[in-house]
């Protein structure tokens, strides 16, 4: 990090306007976590590198896609502490072409009158434990909508599951998904990003590299549905077929 830092010097106020962000939210994201603490150079002045920006724009990337901050704080502590501007780049390309749309931020009345029902307490409990909203920030009427989810939870709804059921289902699904992505990050770094490192400057490159990306997630994602399925038939036809 710090030869990096280094190499690519930027004062606090470089640096943000670098990233398009205000010094402010840089301080913020600092005091949070977010962000490495710069190295202090000559006269006591803090100076970041090309981590520190390629961070921050993952950040913005997150935040784009809907995450709250605290959704942000726990990506970021899954990542290893040295990563490189370079490799920062490929988490911001994979999250640009393969996070989910559609994430609002809604009130109450408005998350009912799109459900098409009145909700209860318990109702917002599952849809939350289905991963379909969650609560934005402190306030308990304000939620963070994934409407590419919405129509379906609604309907499991009325679906006798126990409340605790579907918490152990999703921790069954969150822990063996995050393996898979997790195997396919590698080998997206070994074998699609692998070509681009010669070109690690260029913006171009990294375009490039996104591209790519996203035209290999419909198959990616078609690929996981279509091997679940197929294992979750063969296991129940195991486990409930006689003989």
């Amino acid at each position: 990090m710090a030869t990096e830092t280094e190499e690519t010097a930027f004062t606090v106020d470089e640096l943000a306007a670098r990233a398009g962000v205000t010094v402010r939210t840089v301080r913020f994201y600092s005091s949070r976590g977010l962000l490495h603490p710069p190295v202090i150079g000559p006269r006591r002045v803090g100076l970041y590198g090309a981590a520190h920006l390629s961070r921050l724009a993952l950040i913005e990337e997150l935040q784009h896609h809907g995450m709250t901050l605290a959704a942000i704080e726990r990506y970021l502590q899954q990542l290893p502490e040295d990563l490189s501007a370079h490799d920062l780049a490929i988490h911001r390309a994979v999250v640009a072409s393969w996070a989910p749309e559609g994430a609002d931020e809604v009130s109450r009345a408005e998350l009912e009158r799109r459900a098409g029902r009145a909700l209860s307490d318990g109702d917002i409990d599952r849809l939350a434990a289905m991963n379909v909203l969650e609560r934005a920030g402190g306030d308990l009427d304000v939620f963070r909508l994934d409407t590419g989810l919405l129509a379906l939870g609604v309907q499991l709804l009325d679906v006798p599951i126990a409340h605790e059921t579907i918490l152990a289902a999703r921790t069954v699904v969150l822990e063996h998904t995050r393996a898979a992505a997790k195997e396919l990050t590698r080998l997206f770094q070994d074998q699609v990003w692998g070509p681009y490192r010669e070109r690690e400057h260029d913006p171009e490159a990294v375009e490039a590299m996104k591209s790519l990306s996203a035209h290999m997630q419909p198959m990616v994602v078609q690929a996981l549905v279509t091997a679940f399925q197929r294992s979750l038939k063969e296991e129940l036809r195991a486990r409930y077929t006689d003989g």
